[in-house]
């Protein structure tokens, strides 16, 4: 057997190397295989930190029978669903189309041509087995009838990857979306629709902005009530900081416990702003220990960012995490122990497997004077947990999840005023800078420093070029604009139509049909994440043909957030940050070590979707600096909505309240 998955990049396709199936990855050398043999191909999608894609190894794929019956009938090719986005997303419209749910391990069955003929998720090996038999059967017998199926599926998959006609987003578009989400909002337990609940940062942070611009209870109530269920419950990482992917129950008790690095960042900006526009302190906390675990386990000796953190550890799920009240009591003590156990909701019967429990805050924080307590338990804990072993890691750096990770570092270390934030932020854009661009085109992933060939995806494009903005708002480096501006040039070019669609990938690829979603799942689509770079950029620049081609982006994302506001969180908060001007603060000041109070109002009283740079007078490659100087030889601040921007401020105090106050009502006294 070949071995080929042993020289792949992807961590998690070099789990199965050793497999006694003999795995292709995908590429044109499997398919040539596929059509010289006239077999059918068997396509198994997954990744490294996935629950179900181990068990569903350990039944199937360790196994010689499995192995044998694949021999010879099919060409295995197992995707990195992280490494391949474009590829998962082609067959995980066929999967859904064909049961009615999707999921990772995804298994899909293909033609030589790559049609899909049959698509299901995981399957346990008797009835892997079964399939295996049947498709070898059908397609020796039944040819006609099978090559008739995958020509309906993949018509199918045709359409629902197509673009949707483009609905503009206005006032009305905004409130219907606040509506649709009410009717869908568990008023219980926090979050939308019932178990299992992801947490929903893009559609949170929309509602955040929208509360903050048109004061509505309603949406501030949703984002406050879900913020402290998710941060009190089981979802969170009580002792290490740091979100885990979902909860399998509606009350956010028990976690899938797998920690991806697109979670972690989406859920640092929600709780920073949040901390902003609210003064809740758990917003602070949850924003500053998440950022704390980033740096701490998912750096990467390049200074990116790692994919993942597995959800087993030594095969078994959340066993690094979960305790029992004699645990507690072992590492803490008879006191401290019952107390831990009573506070943090362990019992004897256990919330989660035999017996254990996950930690989540049952009565509420302890009051000031335990605050000391809590920092010394959660200390030893984090001892005694890291004598256990770990959940492994999936260390390579996709582009797009770092650039997700690049503006929460910013936003977080800007208001909180953590400069480590800052320089991570600043390490793993440089990193992408001088290792992910080949031939002023981004690739998708590296690893250890090598950089894969997959090329990016939309996403990618549109999440890099937002971190870099926000690093230049976060250090006044006029020299992070350019890459940002590069980069959504190449992204019109690569996936745009002229029109605002931006198609998932470049037309040239080696898919069955070309690929485009505006659905915001777990992490913005390639065309929300553009249109809200977009925004951004034309903030900054004030490029009128960048917010033009934002507006048209931002419509074809419009008929999702009518029609099912849950899957176009990205795509709101970004119209959101448009309908409100979009609204940019520029503090003008000579030099770094001016005007330290008149920036640091700005940053905390601007709203969420605002962009608030310290530039000096008319400094080059900073647009929004131009004709403004300073007032009487001090700092001021000009505050912008659109174009029409207030006059100078000098008083730290009046602006923060003319940047809580109604928008609408401001002196803006002139156009520019």
């Amino acid at each position: 057997m070949a071995r080929r998955l042993a020289a792949a990049l992807s961590p998690y396709l070099r789990q199965h190397a050793d497999n006694p199936v003999d795995w292709w990855e995908w590429g044109p050398e499997a398919f040539a295989e596929a059509r010289r043999l006239d077999i059918p191909i068997l396509l198994s999608v997954g990744y490294a930190a996935c629950h179900w894609c181990h068990v569903m190894a350990h039944e199937s794929f360790e196994a010689d029978d499995v192995a044998a019956a694949l021999d010879g009938r099919f060409v295995a090719i197992k995707v990195d669903r992280e490494e391949r986005p474009d590829v998962d997303a082609i067959y995980m419209a066929a999967t859904t189309a064909l049961t009615g749910r999707g999921g990772w391990p995804m298994t899909v069955l293909l033609t030589p041509e790559l049609t899909p003929f049959w698509a299901g998720t995981y399957l346990p090996k008797a009835q892997f087995l079964a399939l295996l038999d049947a498709a070898t059967q059908a397609w020796t017998s039944r040819r006609e009838d099978v090559d008739r199926s995958a020509s309906h599926i993949l018509d199918a998959v045709t359409r629902a990857v197509s673009p949707q006609p483009a609905v503009p987003i206005d006032e009305g578009s905004l409130e219907h979306a606040v509506h649709a989400l009410e009717r869908t909002f568990d008023r219980r337990n926090g979050g939308f629709g019932h178990a299992p609940k992801f947490p929903p940062a893009m559609t949170l942070l929309f509602l955040l902005r929208h509360a903050e611009r048109t004061g509505s209870a309603r949406a501030m109530e949703m984002v406050t009530q879900t913020c402290e269920a998710m941060a009190y419950g089981g979802l969170y990482d009580q002792v290490g900081g740091g979100f885990a992917r979902y909860a399998v129950d509606a009350g956010w008790v028990v976690p899938h416990f797998e920690k991806m690095l697109y979670d972690n960042a989406l859920l640092a900006q929600l709780y920073v702003q949040w901390w902003r526009a609210t003064g809740h302190p758990l917003g602070r906390r949850i924003a500053q220990e998440t950022c704390e675990m980033l740096l701490r386990d998912f750096r990467t000796r390049d200074g990116g960012f790692a994919s993942s953190l597995d959800a087993d550890t030594v095969g078994v799920e959340g066993a690094t995490y979960v305790w029992t009240p004699g645990e507690l009591v072992e590492v803490l003590g008879d006191a401290d122990g019952a107390r831990a156990a009573e506070v943090l909701g362990v019992t004897a019967a256990g919330t989660f497997e035999h017996g254990s429990s996950t930690l989540r805050w049952t009565i509420g924080l302890p009051d000031p004077g335990e605050a000391q307590w809590w920092a010394d338990v959660r200390a030893r804990l984090a001892a005694a947990r890291a004598a256990r072993p770990q959940p492994a890691r999936d260390d390579k750096v996709v582009a797009s999840w770092n650039g997700l990770a690049l503006t929460a570092l910013a936003q977080v270390g800007s208001l909180l005023e953590e400069p480590r934030y800052i320089t991570a932020a600043v390490e793993a854009a440089q990193w992408l800078m001088s290792g992910h661009l080949v031939d002023g085109r981004l690739r998708r992933v590296s690893r250890e420093g090598v950089v894969g060939e997959a090329r990016a995806v939309a996403d990618d494009y549109g999440n890099v070029a937002s971190g870099c903005i926000h690093l230049f708002a976060a250090t006044g480096d006029a020299a992070w604009l350019t890459p940002a501006g590069d980069l959504l040039q190449a992204a019109a070019e690569l996936f745009g139509d002229g029109d605002g669609v931006f198609f998932d990938t470049e037309a040239e690829t080696d898919l069955v049909t070309r690929v485009h979603s505006a659905s915001d799942n777990a992490e913005p689509s390639g065309q929300s994440a553009i249109a809200a770079a977009l925004v951004e950029y034309a903030v900054l620049t004030g490029s009128a043909d960048s917010l033009e081609l934002a507006d048209a982006a931002l419509a074809v994302g419009g008929g999702l957030a009518t029609h099912d506001p849950r899957f176009a969180g990205w795509t709101l908060a970004a119209a959101e940050a448009r309908v409100a001007g979009p609204v940019s603060v520029v503090v003008i000041r000579s030099s770094p070590d001016e005007g330290a109070e008149l920036l640091r109002s700005a940053r905390q009283a601007a709203p969420s979707g605002a962009l608030v740079v310290a530039a000096r007078p008319d400094q080059d490659g900073v647009p929004v600096a131009t004709d403004r100087g300073l007032v009487g030889g001090r700092p001021a601040a000009y505050i912008c909505r659109g174009t029409v921007c207030s006059a100078p401020v000098t008083d730290p105090e009046r602006m923060s309240a003319l940047l809580r106050g109604d928008a609408h009502s401001m002196p803006w006294d002139h156009q520019e």
